[in-house]
C-alpha cells in the first residue's frame, strides 16, 4: 500500500488509465477481428468494416493504447487483404 499522498494519487490514476486502455484496446481487437472476417465475404461490407477498424487502430494511437508502428503494421495488414481478388 501506497505512504504517501502523491503515491495514493498515483495509484489512482494509473488504474483509471489501466482501466480505460483496457478498453480501448478490447475495441481495437474488436474491429480489427470482425475486419478480418468480413474480408471472408464479398461486398462492401468488407471495405466498410477495414475503415472502421483502422480509424479504431488511429484513434488508439492518439490516446497512446498502442505503438503508432503496431497501427500501422496492422492497418497495412488489412489493406493488402481488401486489395487482393477474392478467390
Amino acid at each position: 500500500m501506497a505512504n504517501t499522498k502523491s503515491a495514493l494519487k498515483r495509484m489512482r490514476q494509473s488504474e483509471n488509465r489501466r482501466v480505460r486502455n483496457r478498453a480501448v484496446r478490447s475495441h481495437v481487437r474488436t474491429a480489427v477481428k470482425s475486419a478480418r472476417t468480413a474480408l471472408g465475404t464479398t461486398g462492401t461490407d468488407a471495405r466498410q468494416a477495414v475503415v472502421d477498424a483502422i480509424r479504431t487502430l488511429d484513434k488508439a494511437v492518439t490516446k497512446g493504447v498502442i505503438h503508432r508502428n503496431t497501427a500501422a503494421r496492422k492497418k497495412s495488414a488489412l489493406a493488402r487483404k481488401l486489395a487482393t481478388p477474392q478467390r
